[in-house]
């Protein structure tokens, strides 16, 4: 069994046009031995927001902290409070925004073929 903290994890910081005011940690992944999956917590500060974009393999969110807006493969976006989640399909264009003005967290799991 292994354990951590997330603030002990270096975060990968993203401050682009596409990507702004986001922090990812790579909790568990194959460097911790995962053989299937890769947790991952993202913190997205306000006003920031992921890329829109998809890819061939699912996620599954929950919001830990704050409220996340999703917008859909349709440009419909709806807000999940904390304690919220969501699966998203393979292949199902999807952004995450922070619309708040305070920080959010999520937690993402994604198969390990779909990277880090």
């Amino acid at each position: 069994m292994k354990k951590g903290h997330f603030s002990k994890v270096s975060p990968q910081i993203f401050d682009e046009e596409s990507i702004k005011g986001v922090e990812k940690r790579v909790l568990i992944g194959p460097k911790e031995g995962a053989p299937n999956f890769v947790m991952r917590l993202f913190t997205v500060e306000p006003g920031g927001y992921t890329d829109y974009h998809s890819h061939p393999w699912e996620h599954e969110v929950f919001v830990v902290e704050g409220e996340i807006t999703v917008i859909g493969p349709d440009g419909k976006e709806e807000t999940l409070k904390e304690g919220s989640f969501v699966f998203v399909e393979p292949n199902e264009k999807h952004q995450f925004r922070n619309n708040s003005n305070k920080t959010a967290r999520f937690i993402c799991v994604i198969p390990r073929s779909g990277g880090e």
